[in-house]
């Protein structure tokens, strides 16, 4: 699958993105690249599990199973999470949030398995954030109307208003740079102990493993959509 996609421990392992193959599209060349795979692969399993888990619901029994439950679970703790911060406005954004949260964190985790983390590529992270960019403006001015996102615009007072521009550009760059150097962070560290005591990594990079792709993995998802419900919460509110 071509180097960089699979941790093996060899002692030429690095955290660089390498091309896997080439294609021509409109006489041009176009690389699939490692990252390519990896989010093809992290989404194969988010549709395999989505799958299972709709037919499960559809033949729910009284007594769940264990994969039942697991579903339950999730669907509960994403749910909880939601409401929490966006109240009456969670069921309008439930879906966006939870498929997110699922990709984010899969994506983290999936260092665990050998792959190199998507997240760790800044053109996957900064489409994310571009997203949530969108759907702050647009339901700014759904909810605020034209001049309520003017007068937001113009707090405190007008000459402000360049500034307050430029943080609202921010926030993309903001929330995309936090998850793409945190999980690049974790990938450079593991492949530097791969590369540099290959002779010596043996189990104990496990413990390390847990720490940069679950643990770390796991905050920054729920730091990335934390911040993507207070955005677009804060954007909903007309007081």
């Amino acid at each position: 699958m071509g180097q960089g996609v699979l941790m093996s421990g060899a002692a030429d392992i690095d955290f660089m993105v390498h091309g896997v193959f080439p294609y021509q599209l409109f006489g041009q060349t176009v690389w699939i690249t490692t990252t390519h795979v990896c989010v093809l692969i992290v989404m194969l399993v988010i549709i395999g599990f989505c799958i299972a888990a709709n037919r499960i619901v559809k033949r729910a029994s009284e007594v769940p199973g264990t994969f039942q439950n697991i579903v339950e679970m999730v669907v509960e703790m994403l749910d909880k999470m939601i409401g929490g911060v966006m109240g009456k406005f969670s069921p309008q954004f439930r879906n966006y949030i939870a498929t997110i949260f699922i990709f984010i964190l899969l994506s983290n985790i999936s260092g665990l398995f050998g792959l190199r983390p998507p997240t760790a590529d800044y053109g996957v992270t900064f489409p994310l954030g571009i997203i949530t960019f969108v759907l702050i403006f647009v339901n700014k001015l759904r909810y605020q109307k034209v001049k309520g996102f003017i007068a937001g615009l113009c707090d405190p007072w007008p000459i402000w208003a360049p500034i307050n521009v430029i943080g609202d550009v921010a926030v993309p760059i903001s929330l995309s740079l936090r998850l793409f150097a945190n999980v690049l962070s974790g990938t450079v560290m593991m492949a530097l102990v791969y590369a540099l005591l290959s002779k010596i990594a043996i189990i104990w990079p496990a413990a390390l493993h847990v720490y940069f792709d679950l643990f770390s993995g796991a905050i920054q998802t729920y730091v990335f959509c934390m911040l993507t419900m207070t955005y677009i919460t804060d954007a909903c509110t007309t007081e």
